[in-house]
């Protein structure tokens, strides 16, 4: 669980990054999600854009994908999810959230 102060780093990190991916009218495939699992793995914080025409609003899938990878819904603005999760990586530079 994240404290107020490392969900607040972590926004203003998240601020300057691009969606590295979509969910849409197809949901959530396993694909994705091993996709989404990779990129977190490489970046440990990254930002994913919500259709209009998915199913759900971006809360509930924001809540869905943090779940289903592991991760830490920091969070859901509009239709944009940021998700962080520490990488497992060695010899990685991680985001210090102290």
């Amino acid at each position: 669980m994240l404290t107020s102060k490392q969900r607040s780093k972590l926004k203003s990190l998240a601020a300057n990054l691009s969606p590295i991916g979509q969910v849409g009218k197809e949901g959530i495939g396993e694909n994705m999600l091993a996709s989404f699992s990779d990129c977190l793995e490489n970046r440990e914080l990254i930002k994913i854009n919500v259709l209009e025409n998915a199913d759900g609003t971006a809360q509930d899938i924001g809540r869905e994908l943090a779940e289903r990878l592991n991760a830490e819904c920091v969070i859901v603005i509009g239709r944009k999810v940021v998700l962080y999760r520490y990488s497992k990586r060695k010899n990685f530079k991680h985001i210090e959230l102290n």
